[in-house]
């Protein structure tokens, strides 16, 4: 049965818990502090909120509207993932395979444009942000990407286009002055290796942006990180900027570079003691599936904690798993309300076992419930298992 939604129930719930969010932060749970002169703050709160995909659980993720919403909902920082289109710009989706997360579809001058492609090994068939240049991207709009768990978010479908890193860059200054507080970006390079076999390689792409804005010094102007799966381009861009990277792992398989390398490790190398001492000699943050801390068992009941967030610890690394979210369907069976998958479950249970696990940060679809989650668990103590 698909979960129905009254919407002003929902928008007046969102702006309710804005409004909580405000307090929060105005009472220093967030951040405190000047940031040159602007009336923002620059001190980030721990654990660190990462609005993923901007506020994926609310909007369609990546975009405009979704990232203001993050930022209202209280996110310490933004995370758009990025792309390339066929002429080299730089664009927010989580996938390079856009008809899922826009109205490509409906557009009759794109039709001959769908085709397979093999990614990373895996073939997909659609349409792909490097067949189109970037005007003709802009013509396009976004929805959102899982209707049948968020039928919500189906009320902003062709709401947004799909936006720029550079327009990202723009948009989180301006958050930072219209909340008085720093907001941060962490953009994700997706697919790093694929795209350099095609001619469109996005590091150094990425770090000419950054550089234009003054965000790949050692002090940007807005706090700045840079994510990837995959190994060689981070070791890349160590070499070139100051600024702290994410080592993202998955529960299985192995990066991306590793793999057309020949190289036998996996993600399970890369989180073992050994492995993380590596990671630490170019990266400043883990950012590990949330089941490589916490494991589920078939029945998705939750298991005994590992001692994954201690180990990266010890070699010096900050930790921020992915990703938590408030319905049903993505949380462990321990934590679920009713039977309906699109229904939200006890989330806020789910973020106090991570942080009383002691992981620094969390990427969350739903900025306001991990702000709230930080909150209790601070005003309890800061207790830890």
């Amino acid at each position: 049965m698909r979960r129905t939604f009254r919407v002003g129930t929902v928008t007046a719930a969102i702006a309710a818990t804005a409004a909580l969010t405000a307090t929060l932060v105005s009472t220093g749970t967030a951040q405190a502090g000047p940031r040159h002169g602007s009336g923002s703050t620059t001190t980030i709160a721990t654990p660190t909120v990462f609005g993923h995909r901007g506020a994926a659980g609310y909007r369609p993720e990546h975009t405009a509207s979704g990232y203001r919403l993050g930022a209202q909902l209280g996110a310490d920082y933004l995370e758009p993932d990025l792309v390339p289109t066929k002429d080299g710009q730089l664009v927010d989706r989580h996938e390079p395979e856009i008809g899922g997360t826009t109205d490509v579809a409906s557009h009759p001058e794109f039709a001959s444009r769908k085709r397979t492609v093999t990614i990373d090994g895996v073939k997909t068939t659609g349409w792909f942000t490097f067949d189109f240049t970037l005007k003709e991207l802009r013509t396009l709009r976004a929805v959102e990407r899982i209707p049948d768990v968020r039928q919500h978010n189906t009320l902003y479908n062709g709401l947004d286009r799909i936006p720029t890193l550079q327009e990202d860059i723009d948009q989180v200054e301006s958050l930072s002055h219209r909340y008085h507080r720093t907001i941060g970006i962490v953009p994700e390079i997706k697919h790093s290796t694929f795209f350099r076999s095609i001619g469109l390689p996005m590091e150094d792409r990425v770090l000419s942006v950054l550089r234009r804005n003054g965000l790949a010094g050692r002090h940007p102007v807005i706090p700045t990180v840079i994510q990837s799966f995959e190994v060689a381009n981070l070791r890349y861009l160590h070499a070139r900027t100051p600024l702290p990277l994410v080592q993202l792992t998955s529960a299985t398989g192995a990066p991306a570079d590793f793999v057309a390398a020949g190289d036998p490790r996996t993600y399970a190398d890369i989180t073992s003691a050994g492995g993380l001492r590596q990671v630490a000699t170019y990266a400043t943050w883990l950012g590990p599936e949330k089941n490589q801390i916490v494991p589920r068992d078939a029945a998705q009941k939750l298991l005994a904690p590992t001692s994954l967030v201690a180990d990266a610890h010890r070699a010096g690394l900050k930790v921020v798993p992915y990703t938590f979210r408030n319905e049903n369907t993505f949380l462990p069976a321990d934590y679920r309300r009713g039977t309906n998958p699109g229904d939200y479950g006890d989330a806020l249970a789910e973020y106090r076992l991570f942080y009383s696990l002691g992981v620094d940060g969390v990427f969350s679809d739903d900025s306001d419930t991990a702000v709230q989650a930080r909150a209790l668990w601070i005003a309890a103590g800061r207790p830890h298992r």
